[in-house]
């Protein structure tokens, strides 16, 4: 875990994509999209149908390394309205043991709007704590420290001749963006329009290696 301060709190940035906040000792993480490979196979394209267990195994490791106590999930945790319904027996095993251990929180998003199935945890739309707004998607007018997810990016460079992708945090002095945690999600490019529109100017892309935090300016 890296030290990551930002909207005057202390937080540790970790290289699987998730933010530890110690002071709640909560665990954050953005956009599991759990059950896209099972709704990709309602359309006709079929995938190893392992992502939410994958995904949720890997959420819980991370719970039990950090001692996280609450988990908050900022939007698109679920696919599609119908995934939560749709998790198999053994993911929903892995998911109630958690939520029965900790204090979960699912804040909406665009692909969930809405929280079904035997999910356990509470459902808001968004939740402000400590002056820090937790919610889906950055709102560019609200000038509040801000945490949120939706755009999934992702910081591509090239290095020695070789084009290098990883997970990154993207912030500006208001906004704080967390990269997508689930196993079955793409990216988008960290200097892309619409996240800069979304998190200003000055942005940059965060990216936790070993024991430090790299830091890579964005255009405007």
């Amino acid at each position: 875990m890296v030290p990551l301060s930002f909207g005057g709190h202390d937080f540790q940035a970790l290289s699987e994509g998730a933010l530890f906040w110690p002071a709640h000792r909560a665990l954050l993480v953005a956009d599991l999209h759990l059950e896209k490979a099972s709704w990709l196979a309602g359309g006709g394209q079929f995938l190893p149908p392992y992502d939410s267990i994958a995904t949720l195994e890997a959420l819980a490791a991370l719970a039990t390394r950090t001692g996280a106590r609450a988990i908050w999930c900022l939007g698109d945790s679920f696919h599609d309205v119908g995934g939560g319904e749709r998790l198999p027996a053994a993911a929903q095993a892995i998911l109630r043991s958690m939520t029965d251990a900790v204090a979960w929180t699912w804040i909406t998003g665009n692909h969930d709007p809405a929280i079904a199935g035997p999910c356990g945890g509470t459902v808001a739309t968004e939740v402000t704590i400590d002056g820090l707004v937790l919610r889906h998607e950055a709102d560019p007018a609200d000038r509040r420290p801000e945490l949120s997810g939706h755009f999934h990016p992702k910081l591509r460079i090239r290095v020695r001749g070789r084009q290098i992708a990883r997970r990154c945090f993207v912030a500006s002095a208001t906004k704080l963006i967390l990269p997508a945690f689930g196993s079955l999600t793409g990216g988008l490019d960290a200097g892309h329009p619409a996240i800069v529109r979304a998190v200003g100017t000055a942005a940059q892309a965060l990216v936790p290696v070993a024991n430090r935090l790299l830091r890579f300016p964005l255009a405007a």
